[in-house]
């Protein structure tokens, strides 16, 4: 009897593992909030097809998404291209229901806000702001009400390229692994600015010393390798990826590797930058002319080492992820308003194009989440 009630218990176990479901989450330039603004697919992850669940309207240019850290609540950076009108808002996720409600939204204190992260507790979201080159703080309730902002870091200075440099330009907030520094690429002063986090204090954030990046490099946006000893910076103006070596708080240059080939002088517009779960591979897409993820691969000593080239299917591929379990990649072409899914090999490293694509206009970013 106890060998039949454990039979049944592991077929059920395999039942429940099955029934999960992998949703992808799209935000849009949609220019006008009338129209749908953020979409949500479910990934069949055997044939890498995406299906249509769900989308929502009443937000305007939905830029960058992210998840709370338990999937249950969606957060937008929603840019407006008006002075002091950008914001951030809250919706929230019912799988079973395959249901995206709105909750609220909060002022940036900028125009433009293009990046958002959330604590790994859930109660604080961080924003970046492009065009002022602030950095915003915001409490969350444990219903995913954001609260009104309780810090905003205002930059002005810029750097050498008088036409994209001419003041600061945050251009991604990222969270230390252990979450007790946050980090934020600046664009327009060439810096990667550096904030310690205190998670019990009203106003959690502390500035400290900000690591310089090469002039006229136009820092991007960030990450962390799994191991928590490297990081490394994708830069939109000099078309290449810094790596630093990691320790509470402190950047240090150890690697500056194109993403292009050297012939290629110009117009790379580089965009986004991941790490495979494994920690074994690293992908940086190229906007410009190229139109590409860069595929890297990654050594001991946190190195990179160039492997290839994928075409994203599109153009502008300004924001790609990829799923918990590294098998997938999902690429995002913001100007010809398609997106794609991309079998990972976990061997190589290489992707190979898998499914159908889907259309969305000014589709700009992408999260993606196994319920």
């Amino acid at each position: 009897m106890k060998k039949i009630v454990s039979v049944m218990l592991i077929l059920l176990s395999g039942i429940n593992v099955y029934a999960q479901n992998t949703y992808v989450f799209f935000g849009s330039f949609n220019r006008d909030k009338n129209t749908e603004g953020i979409y949500v697919y479910e990934l069949d992850i055997i044939k890498g097809n995406l299906s249509k669940v769900t989308s929502v309207k009443g937000i305007l240019n939905p830029s960058f998404l992210t998840l709370a850290p338990n999937g249950q609540y969606l957060f937008a950076c929603t840019e407006s291209k008006t002075k002091d009108a950008g914001s951030v808002s809250s919706f929230k996720f019912n799988p079973e229901k395959k249901s995206l409600t709105f909750i609220n939204s909060q002022r940036t204190g900028g125009e433009n806000p293009v990046y958002i992260t959330a604590h790994k507790n859930g109660k604080w979201l961080i924003n970046g702001n492009y065009t002022e080159g602030s950095v915003s703080v915001y409490p969350v309730s444990e219903n995913g009400l954001i609260e009104p902002r309780v810090q905003n870091f205002q930059y002005s200075e810029g750097s050498t390229d008088p036409d994209r440099q001419e003041r600061s330009h945050i251009h991604s907030t990222v969270f230390s692994p252990d979450f007790n520094y946050v980090f934020a690429p600046d664009l327009g002063a060439d810096k990667i600015r550096a904030y310690q986090f205190e998670n019990n204090k009203t106003e959690p954030l502390t500035e400290i010393p900000f690591k310089q990046a090469p002039l006229g490099s136009g820092p991007r946006h960030f990450t962390f390798h799994p191991n928590g000893k490297f990081a490394y910076c994708v830069e939109e103006m000099g078309g290449a990826v810094s790596a630093y070596s990691y320790d509470s708080g402190k950047l240090e240059s150890i690697q500056r590797i194109n993403t292009h080939p050297d012939q290629l002088k110009d117009n790379f517009e580089n965009s986004d930058i991941h790490i495979s779960p494994d920690g074994r591979y690293l992908y940086a897409s190229n906007r410009g002319s190229e139109n590409n993820i860069a595929i890297f691969s990654i050594q001991n000593d946190g190195t990179l080492k160039t492997i290839g080239y994928q075409k994203t299917g599109g153009k502008h591929p300004r924001v790609f992820t990829l799923d918990e379990t590294g098998k997938f990649l999902i690429a995002t072409n913001s100007v010809s308003g398609d997106a794609f899914v991309f079998k990972r090999n976990e061997e190589t490293g290489l992707l190979k194009k898998v499914g159908k694509k889907i259309k969305i206009f000014g589709v700009s970013s992408v999260q993606i989440r196994k319920y």
